[in-house]
């Protein structure tokens, strides 16, 4: 099932992936519609698909 919904994430945000926490806290690069790149402290960057996976929202950037 794909889910279609407005993204809450913006640049700068810390998150973490629920399916893969030895990849550690990412920060939010970009995002483009259901794509948001994310650069992971053991990882590095990674797109992820946010149709298909639900990042947690660890903190986000001062507005």
């Amino acid at each position: 099932m794909i889910r279609s919904f407005y993204s809450f994430l913006v640049p700068g945000q810390i998150v973490s992936h629920p399916q893969c926490p030895e990849w550690g806290a990412g920060q939010v690069q970009s995002v483009v519609e259901n794509r948001v790149t994310v650069n992971f402290e053991h990882k590095g960057k990674v797109l992820v698909d946010i149709s298909r996976i639900d990042l947690d929202v660890i903190s986000s950037p001062d507005l």
